[in-house]
């Protein structure tokens, strides 16, 4: 499958080893290129999928001085958005277990935008999880926060860790997309390129 992309030499630009597990999983010859200090920031009023959707192309934008015409980098970026507030990675461990107790026992939308680029296109798009965790407590934060380190992730949770087993009632949408990259619809786009 995907014999469409053989003339590309493909490149996930991501530190995040749940991304590289899931790219995998679509049987693509593919390598890892990262920067040092990309950056993440947007403007303050964009909202919900604007927010991951400007970042995944402000993140490719570093890449475009490595690029030549047979080059297709994929970028990406997960926040959890929950009441018109962002949640990414938390900055401490004091941060996380805030963002966890904010996420217990509501339902919040984990929303990741993808960038596809060549030096002639580039496709932009998104996709929204809608998770339900159960009321956490107190020790069950501590607990996961401690063992686990969820620095590196939005919201302060890896969906296929413990917290996820315990924490999430139900979901509306691509689990997938959860741990951090929509491959299904990622995985469309690409037959389309």
């Amino acid at each position: 499958m995907l014999e469409n992309l053989s003339e590309y030499k493909i490149i996930l630009a991501s530190n995040s080893p749940r991304r590289k597990e899931l790219l995998s999983g679509l049987d693509l010859d593919y390598e890892i290129k990262t920067l040092p200090d990309v950056d993440e920031n947007y403007p303050s009023h964009l909202k919900g999928t604007e927010i991951p959707e400007f970042i995944s192309l402000r993140k490719v934008e570093a890449y475009f001085p490595f690029m030549d015409d047979r080059t297709l980098i994929i970028t990406a970026d997960t926040i959890v958005w929950l009441d018109g507030k962002v949640y990414g990675k938390p900055q401490d461990k004091k941060d996380a277990k805030n963002m966890l107790r904010a996420l217990s026992g509501k339902t919040h939308e984990v929303i990741t935008g993808v960038c596809l680029t060549t030096l002639s296109r580039q496709k932009v798009f998104s996709a929204v999880s809608e998770v339900s965790f159960a009321s956490l407590e107190e020790q069950e934060i501590e607990y996961y926060v401690e063992k686990y380190l969820p620095m590196d992730k939005a919201g302060a949770y890896g969906v296929q860790e413990w917290i996820g087993y315990i924490g999430v009632e139900n979901m509306k949408g691509s689990y997938f997309n959860v741990m951090g990259l929509p491959v299904q619809r990622l995985y469309r786009e690409l037959i389309k390129w």
